[in-house]
């Protein structure tokens, strides 16, 4: 291939001429001679050239950083992993703006976000580690705020502790998942009526006077939520008269008297909140845990059959 003008290297290399004349200007692809009439020239290397330069400038690339690289023989690879890492950032960033942006297009009966709102989206989706733990901490502080003092309770200061030691640790490189599970859980640990209910549950739950009618342990949670699940999934309603054998079930299993239905009702009331459930969910998400099963509608179930309260249970 001899020398070409730059209409032809236009044409060979499908960009403008008016892209190469810049090109030639700055100094990246340089002419090969000038012709006596004063029109640029160019060969077979001006051609690779120039098509190594519009790789580079597709890849994202800026100009100096491309002259760097041709003329100073700067390392390419060294140049093409920063800007890898740049890129990487911008990719989060964006994808954290996203992110922010569908969590309010998933609430259009709102009326659509106030400037004020997006901001604090945006603001929650692009939080620094040290502000995401800020933000948790604050909640936690809050919760725990009527919690018995350690030397009083050891085990309400194991208990804030173990809450504490398993708090949302979103990735340096999050999934969409994960960040949506953040914006929403954010937003939740700023509910003041949320806050309120689970500072009342801790209160309640280590308080000397309090008796605990519904046991903690995994195994008879396990059972309670397959006795429930195998009726419900059945078609038997709360209200009906076949809930009430069901119901009495679980009483007998838990030691509970007909004189103390109104009690569990009271303490099942302040629990059962599809929130509680909803945190632990978000945090399996974020945290990378395997998914946490939903049980809160067999506890809604249990706990409007019990307000029904068809006769005695025994």
């Amino acid at each position: 291939m001899g020398r070409m003008n730059i209409g032809e290297l236009s044409r060979l290399s499908g960009l403008p001429v008016k892209t190469i004349r810049y090109y030639s200007d700055v100094g990246l692809v340089p002419e090969a001679e000038r012709s006596h009439a004063g029109y640029r020239r160019y060969d077979h290397d001006s051609l690779v050239r120039l098509e190594f330069v519009r790789t580079l400038r597709e890849l994202g690339l800026d100009i100096a950083t491309i002259k760097r690289v041709l003329d100073r023989g700067e390392d390419l690879g060294a140049v093409a992993a920063a800007h890898a890492e740049a890129i990487g950032v911008q990719i989060r960033v964006l994808r954290l703006r996203r992110a922010a942006l569908r969590a309010v297009a998933l609430h259009p009966e709102r009326g659509g976000p106030t400037p004020a709102e997006l901001d604090r989206m945006t603001r929650i989706a692009q939080a620094s580690t040290d502000e995401r733990r800020r933000i948790v901490d604050e909640f936690f502080d809050s919760i725990f705020a009527e919690l018995p003092r350690a030397e009083e309770s050891p085990e309400a200061a194991q208990f804030s502790a173990r809450m504490r030691s398993v708090s949302p640790d979103l990735p340096d490189d999050p999934t969409d998942a994960q960040i949506d599970a953040w914006i929403e859980l954010a937003g939740m640990l700023r509910e003041q009526d949320f806050r309120a209910r689970l500072r009342e549950m801790g209160k309640r739950s280590f308080a000397t006077d309090e008796r605990r009618l519904v046991p903690t342990d995994m195994s008879e949670i396990s059972w309670f939520t397959g006795h429930i699940a195998e009726h419900m999934d059945a078609g038997v309603a709360p209200g009906s008269p076949q809930a009430v054998p069901v119901v009495a079930a679980v009483l007998r299993r838990w030691g509970v008297a007909e004189e103390d239905r109104d009690v569990l009702v009271d303490q099942l009331t302040l629990a059962v909140d599809p929130r509680a459930e909803r945190y632990w969910q978000l945090m399996a998400v974020i945290n990378g845990w395997p998914p946490i099963p939903a049980t809160m509608h067999r506890w809604e179930w249990f706990l409007n059959a019990l307000r029904a309260g068809h006769g005695p249970l025994a």
